[in-house]
C-alpha cells in the first residue's frame, strides 16, 4: 500500500518498517515500489495542476528581463528566439510527461527517472543540480521582488521586504501541498489575467487607440528603428552575433518550467489523467503568454528605448510599461508592477517547492541523508523544506554592494543548469523509449506525442550547443574577464565533477549506463495501476465544474 493513501496513525510505523531504501539503492535498483512508500500526499487538485501548467514559474523573466533581450536583438530576433525556444521546450514537456505518466511515482523527479533509466551517477548529479540551482533561484526571485517594490519609492529598507518575502514563501512551503496548489492557483490566475489584459491593450494600441497616438501604430517600430539590432560588432556580423545572443537570452524565462510539471506530478491527484491535460495546457501557455507577449512588446515598444536597459526597478524596465507610457497611458505602471511582484513571489514559492522535492526524492533513493525523508502528518517533507529554505538567507547579500557581487556569482553558476537539465531529460527519455520499444511484453503507454522520439534528439543537440556557447561573448575583443568566463561555463565541469565523483565513490562496480535489457520498465507498475482511481470524469458543464473545484 502506498503511504500516500495510508492512515496518519500508521504512517510513521510503516515507513520505519519499510524495505531498506539504502539496500535497494546500493544495489542500483530504483524501485518504484519502494519509492511509493513516501509519505507525501496527492493533494493537488486538477484545477491546481492545470493552472500551474498555465502560469506556474512565470517570474520576472517574462515581464522584465525580456526588455533587455528586446534591446539586444530587436523585435524580429526575440520573436524568432521565443518561437524556437517554445518548440524545443514543448518537445521536452512531451518527453518527460510520457515517462511520468507511465510511472507516476510519488517522489517524481527527473533525477529519479535518470537513476532508473540511465545510471545512478546521472541521477545523483542531476538531483543535486536541481537542489542547488532551484534553491539559489529562490533568493534571486526574493531579491527581484524586493527591488520591484522600489518602483513605488518606498522609504522602507530593502532588507525588510526581503524578510517579508522569505517568511511568506517559507511558511507556504511548510503547509500541506493543497495550500501550495491553492496559492499557486491564484498567483497564476493573476499572471494569466494580467498578460491577457496587456495583450488586449497592446491590440488597441496597435490600431492607434492610445491618447497620444497619431494614427495606426501597426508595425511601425519594425521599420523605425528596425526589426533587428547589432550587438558587440557592427554590420551583418553584428546582427548574427545579436541573433545568437538573443536565442541564449530567450531561454531564461523558460528555465525549469517543464520540470515543474514532473515535480508536481508526485503530489497530483490521478496523475495519469491530469498530467497529460497539464501538458496540453502548456502549449497554450507557450503560444499565448510567451509568443503573444513578445509580439505585443515588439509592436508597442522600440528596441532603442533607453528604459529597457536603464529604466530602474520593476515595471520601469518592462517593455509593456515602456510602450504603454509612450502611448500616453501613465496610470497602468503600478498595476503591472503589482503583477510583477506577485510573479516574483510565485516563482520563489515554486522554486523552493521544487528544490525541496528534489532533495526529498534524492533521500528516498539513498542519494541524500536519511533525515530528508521525514515528513509531517500532512505529507510535507519538512526536513527538506527546512534545508532548502536556507538558500533564501542569501537574499540578504544584496543589502550591500560587495555582498551583491558575491550573490551574482552564486546565481551565475546556474547559467547553464537549464541547458544541462534539458539535455539530461532528453537522454533519460531516449533510454526509456529504447527500453519500451525493445521490451518483450511491450507495455501500454498512456501518453505519447507524435513529436517523439525524434524531437528529443533535436532538442538534445540544440541545448547541448547552447550550453557550449552560453558565454561566447566573452571571447570578443575587450569583452573577456575571468569572472564572466567562469560564471558562464563553470556549471558544466561542476556537473561532470559531481557525476564522476559519485561514479568513483559509490558506483565503481556499476556500468556507465544501463544496458537496454537491464532497464526495468515493469517494476512497480502493477501496484500503481491497482491504486489508480476509477475515471469518473464528467462531460459538458459538469466537466468544467469538476475541473475547477
Amino acid at each position: 500500500m502506498s503511504l500516500a493513501h495510508a492512515p496518519d496513525s500508521d504512517m510513521k510505523s510503516e515507513i520505519d518498517n519499510a524495505v531498506s531504501i539504502d539496500e535497494y539503492a546500493s544495489a542500483g535498483n530504483a524501485s518504484a515500489d519502494v519509492v511509493n512508500r513516501a509519505t507525501i500526499r496527492r493533494g493537488l487538485k486538477p484545477r491546481h495542476a492545470q493552472m500551474i501548467a498555465l502560469g506556474g514559474s512565470i517570474g520576472t523573466g517574462l515581464f522584465v528581463s525580456t526588455g533587455a533581450t528586446l534591446a539586444q536583438g530587436g523585435p524580429a530576433f526575440i520573436l524568432v528566439g521565443f518561437c524556437l525556444m517554445s518548440v524545443l521546450i514543448y518537445i521536452i514537456v512531451t518527453a518527460i510527461v510520457e515517462i511520468a505518466t507511465y510511472l507516476p511515482v510519488n517522489t517524481a523527479s527527473m533525477s529519479y527517472y535518470a537513476t532508473r533509466n540511465v545510471s545512478k551517477s546521472m541521477g545523483f548529479a542531476l538531483g543535486w543540480l536541481y537542489v542547488y540551482s532551484l534553491g539559489i533561484l529562490v533568493p534571486y526571485e526574493i531579491t527581484a521582488g524586493a527591488l520591484v517594490i522600489d518602483y513605488w519609492d518606498t522609504p522602507v529598507h530593502v532588507g525588510v521586504w526581503i524578510t517579508v518575502f522569505i517568511i511568506v514563501i517559507v511558511v507556504l512551503n511548510f503547509l500541506p501541498v493543497q495550500y501550495y496548489g491553492e496559492t499557486e492557483f491564484w498567483f497564476a490566475s493573476i499572471k494569466v489575467f494580467t498578460i491577457i489584459g496587456l495583450l488586449m491593450l497592446s491590440f488597441i494600441l496597435f490600431w492607434g487607440g492610445g491618447p497620444q497616438q497619431d494614427g495606426v501604430l501597426g508595425f511601425h517600430y519594425w521599420k523605425d528603428p528596425g526589426a533587428t539590432n547589432t550587438w558587440l560588432v557592427g554590420g551583418s556580423t553584428g546582427r548574427f552575433v545579436a541573433f545568437v545572443g538573443t536565442i541564449i537570452s530567450c531561454a531564461f524565462p523558460f528555465t525549469f518550467a517543464p520540470e515543474l510539471l514532473i515535480f508536481t506530478s508526485g503530489e497530483m491527484q490521478n496523475p495519469r489523467r491530469n498530467l497529460p491535460k497539464a501538458a496540453n495546457r502548456f502549449i497554450l501557455r507557450l503560444l499565448v503568454f510567451y509568443i503573444g507577449s513578445i509580439i505585443a512588446m515588439g509592436v508597442i515598444c522600440p528596441y532603442t528605448a533607453k528604459e529597457l536597459v536603464g529604466g530602474g526597478a520593476g515595471a520601469k524596465s518592462s517593455a509593456f510599461v515602456v510602450g504603454i507610457n509612450r502611448a500616453g497611458i501613465h496610470s497602468l505602471g503600478s498595476v503591472v508592477n503589482a503583477a510583477i511582484l506577485t510573479s516574483a513571489w510565485s516563482a520563489g514559492n515554486a522554486y523552493l517547492y521544487m528544490s525541496s522535492r528534489a532533495l526529498y526524492s534524492l533521500a528516498m533513493v539513498g542519494q541524500a541523508p536519511k533525515v530528508f525523508r521525514r515528513c509531517t502528518k500532512g505529507g510535507v517533507p519538512y526536513a527538506a523544506v527546512m534545508a532548502c529554505s536556507m538558500f533564501a538567507a542569501l537574499s540578504y547579500l544584496n543589502c550591500g554592494q560587495s555582498g551583491s557581487i558575491v550573490f551574482k556569482w552564486f546565481v551565475n553558476i546556474t547559467n547553464t543548469s537549464g541547458f544541462i537539465s534539458w539535455v539530461c531529460c532528453c537522454i533519460v527519455y531516449l533510454r526509456f523509449r529504447k527500453a519500451v520499444d525493445n521490451a518483450e511484453n511491450k507495455p501500454q503507454i498512456p501518453y505519447h506525442s507524435w513529436l517523439q522520439p525524434y524531437g528529443a534528439w533535436v532538442a538534445m543537440f540544440f541545448f547541448a550547443i547552447l550550453a557550449l556557447i552560453n558565454g561566447f561573448n566573452v571571447f570578443f575583443p575587450g569583452q573577456f574577464s575571468a569572472s564572466n568566463f567562469l560564471t558562464a561555463y563553470i556549471g558544466i565541469p561542476a556537473f561532470f565533477a559531481v557525476y564522476l565523483g559519485h561514479k568513483v565513490w559509490k558506483g565503481r562496480s556499476d556500468p556507465w549506463y544501463l544496458a537496454v535489457p537491464d532497464i526495468d520498465i515493469h517494476e512497480g507498475l502493477e501496484q500503481l495501476q491497482n491504486e489508480e482511481p476509477v475515471d469518473e470524469s464528467k462531460h459538458g458543464w459538469r466537466k468544467w465544474a469538476q475541473e475547477f473545484t
